[in-house]
C-alpha cells in the first residue's frame, strides 16, 4: 500500500504525484488536496492555518476528520504519521509539503525518524519535493537506484555512524566512523545504482537537483 501525507508547505514545492491508495491531509495540506481534486481519506491537525470557511469545507469533505488542540506535544505531521502507521503499519509513506518554509518545521520532519516510535518504520518513510527525494535507512547494506531527473546523491548521517562504506558512486568511503551528524553531500551516481553499508545509526539518503 502507498500513502501520501500532504503537509502545509507551498504547493509550488510539490513533485509530480503518482496515484496513491490513501491520501492524508495535514492541516492546510487537507485543503490543498481538495483544491487539487484529490481524495481526502483523512484530515488531521489543529487547522489553525485555515479560515473557518476552509476548515468547514475540509470537515465536510474528509472521510475521516480529526481536529487536535492548538497546544499539544506533537506537531501536526507527527500526529498524521502516527495515525498512518497505526492504520497501515506496512505501507510506504510519502510526505510532501514538509521540506519548504520554516526551518524548524523542516528539521522536525527530517528528524522524525529518530523518535523511537517511528524508527522501526523509517525504511518506509520518504520526504519528497520537486528538487529532493529523501529516504531513510537503518543499519545494513543497500543499493539505491537513481531517481529520474535527479543529479546529486548525498548521505546525510543523522546520528553517529560506524563503519560507513560508499560504493559504486563518484566519491567513495571505506569503513569510516562518523562521530557527529554529517552530510556527505554532492556525490553522484556513475551508473543507475549506488550502494552503501553501515553498522549503527540512521542515514538519510538524499537525491537532488538544482
Amino acid at each position: 500500500m502507498n500513502i501520501l501525507l500532504v503537509a502545509g508547505g507551498k504547493k509550488q514545492t510539490w513533485p509530480s504525484l503518482k496515484k496513491y491508495d490513501k491520501y492524508i491531509g495535514i492541516d492546510r495540506g487537507s485543503f490543498y488536496l481538495l483544491e487539487e481534486d484529490l481524495p481526502l481519506d483523512f484530515a488531521i491537525g489543529d487547522f489553525d492555518s485555515l479560515s473557518s470557511e476552509e476548515r468547514e469545507r475540509v470537515r465536510q469533505n474528509a472521510k475521516n476528520f480529526f481536529q487536535a488542540p492548538a497546544e499539544k506535544d506533537d506537531t501536526d505531521t507527527q500526529l498524521a504519521l502516527l495515525m498512518a502507521i497505526e492504520h497501515f503499519p506496512n505501507a510506504k509513506i510519502d510526505i510532501i509539503g514538509a521540506t519548504g518554509g520554516r526551518i524548524d518545521h523542516f528539521l522536525a520532519n527530517l528528524w522524525i525518524v529518530l523518535e523511537k516510535r517511528f524508527q522501526p518504520f523509517a525504511h518506509n518513510i520518504s520526504l519528497l519535493d520537486k528538487q529532493n527525494v529523501i529516504r531513510f535507512f537503518l543499519p545494513g547494506k543497500y543499493s539505491v537506484r537513481k531517481e529520474k531527473g535527479m543529479k546529486y546523491l548525498a548521505y546525510c548521517c543523522l546520528t553517529p555512524i560506524d563503519n560507513l562504506s560508499l560504493m559504486e558512486s563518484k566519491y567513495l568511503l571505506e569503513n569510516v566512523k562518523v562521530e557527529h551528524p554529517t552530510s556527505f553531500a554532492s556525490n553522484e551516481f556513475i551508473t543507475d545504482e549506488a550502494s552503501f553499508i553501515f553498522e549503527t545509526g540512521i542515514i538519510a539518503v538524499i537525491q537532488s537537483k538544482d
